[in-house]
């Protein structure tokens, strides 16, 4: 399909996931040719029944136009349509956080869609938004923004959020059907949740771990723009764990060989368990794991124990559990997700506490499953510099944020500039406390 106009650009805003079908979401967050072991994509066309937009619904509907239709476009080509499948902006992740009542209105994160759709309805771009009435379980902290604001008279609630709920993990926020122009379903979407940020008589809209390509679109287009770092793992072709200790300085594969064996004792047994291996019984035992370590870290949970349920009848090929047993009963684990390139470290908990499990189960067995599954990395999750001397190295994250009181943002705006500069320094420092050896 050649480029579409503008005016053929249509958004609308759906008040859940479910009123979109699950075909028509993936087909702009994950086309099949990204799924492991899914079919080859076929080009869109418009024909395809099972691509057609479902109109129907409390969806509201807008027309696609103002500040960024208006702009002049980045050169072509200058946002990558990543093809990796990312398990976090699935339909099923995102319908599980809905159904399950983690990711509702009541716990303030009411779903507020964007659906691109051109005007014979076939969806061609959509993004995960939620209106919030508070900044928990984003893991980008504005607190400080929202306190200065409301200090001046302000309300910074309610915002937009457009992320994954209480997911720290980097993936595309303006989710663009293959085949189609995608600058302008892009900047379509960014200009319906402009709009939309207008409507709601929000303050503020902000996109949160998104890639690199998408945060430079929208610093094009106005949005300012923001840096942070995690700790990532990556994979340089490791045959083993052991190949991957060989390329440590002595000190450092020293140090990681004594935590991996105290971690372990002869009554500690770990397994890795996926797909059907994933009862009832599992999730039992790992909820208890999260709301333990949970309350007390954070003081309130954020996922149901119907979360997990619902998200391993969909997703269980795609889930890994690393559990520690002893005496017979699980006493810890760790929660992943398993993209086509990347196992991403999402949650922790034990109801025993032994010397260095955490770092077993957490970053050592992900590694060695990524190894054997040959993935590119392993992303840990939000901060942790305790994970640089174990492999995992700074990686920046990419944030935008749309801003609409003109004061607020100059005064963001600058903060950001210098925050930018820190978080650069910082990485380049902390990069060369790694435990690799020195070329």
């Amino acid at each position: 399909m050649g480029k579409m106009s503008e005016p053929e650009l249509r958004i609308r805003v759906i008040p859940a996931i479910a009123d979109v079908t699950a075909a028509d979401w993936d087909a702009c967050a994950n086309p099949p040719a990204s799924i492991p072991g899914g079919p080859v994509a076929h080009a869109a066309n418009g024909t395809d029944a099972e691509s057609m937009c479902h109109a129907g619904g409390a969806g509201l509907s807008m027309a696609v136009v103002g500040q960024l239709a208006m702009r002049a476009p980045p050169p072509a080509g200058s946002v990558s349509q990543d093809s990796s499948f990312n398990p976090f902006i699935s339909h099923d992740f995102i319908a599980a956080l809905e159904a399950s009542g983690s990711a509702v209105a009541r716990a303030g994160w009411q779903p507020q869609h964007l659906i691109a759709e051109t005007a014979a309805g076939e969806v061609v771009g959509v993004a995960p938004c939620y209106l919030k009435s508070h900044s928990r379980g984003e893991y980008v902290f504005d607190h400080a923004w929202a306190d200065a604001y409301e200090r001046a008279g302000g309300c910074y609630y309610p915002k937009l959020q457009v992320s994954v709920p209480f997911t720290p993990a980097t993936g595309r926020r303006l989710l663009v059907r293959p085949g189609r122009d995608r600058d302008t379903v892009q900047a379509g979407l960014a200009a319906g949740l402009m709009e939309l940020t207008r409507m709601r008589d929000a303050s503020s809209a902000h996109l949160t771990f998104m890639v690199e390509a998408e945060w430079r679109f929208l610093g094009a287009h106005g949005f300012l723009q923001r840096t942070d770092r995690q700790f990532h793992w990556e994979n340089a072709g490791y045959g083993s764990f052991e190949d991957f200790l060989g390329a440590l300085a002595a000190r450092k594969r020293k140090v990681i060989r004594r935590e991996r064996r105290d971690a372990l004792p002869p009554d500690i047994t770990v397994h890795w368990l996926t797909g059907s291996d994933l009862t009832e019984a599992a999730w039992d035992a790992f909820f208890a794991f999260y709301m333990e370590t949970g309350s007390r870290k954070w003081g309130r949970p954020y996922l149901t124990r119907a979360f997990f349920s619902l998200v391993s009848e969909k997703m269980r090929d795609h889930i890994l559990l690393v559990m520690a047993k002893r005496a017979g009963r699980f006493i810890a684990g760790a929660l992943n997700f398993i993209g086509s390139d990347t196992l991403y470290g999402r949650h922790w908990g034990a109801i025993e506490h032994h010397p260095f499990l955490h770092f077993e189960l957490c970053y050592y067995q992900a590694i060695d499953f990524a190894i054997h599954r040959k993935l590119d990395r392993v992303e840990a999750g939000a901060q942790g510099e305790h994970k640089l001397a174990r492999g995992y190295l700074p990686v920046t994250t990419y944030s935008a944020h749309y801003i609409v009181d003109a004061g607020l943002r100059r005064a963001i705006a600058d903060y950001l500039k210098r925050e930018r500069a820190y978080v650069a320094a910082a990485g380049e420092e902390l990069a060369g406390y790694g435990p690799f050896k020195r070329a």
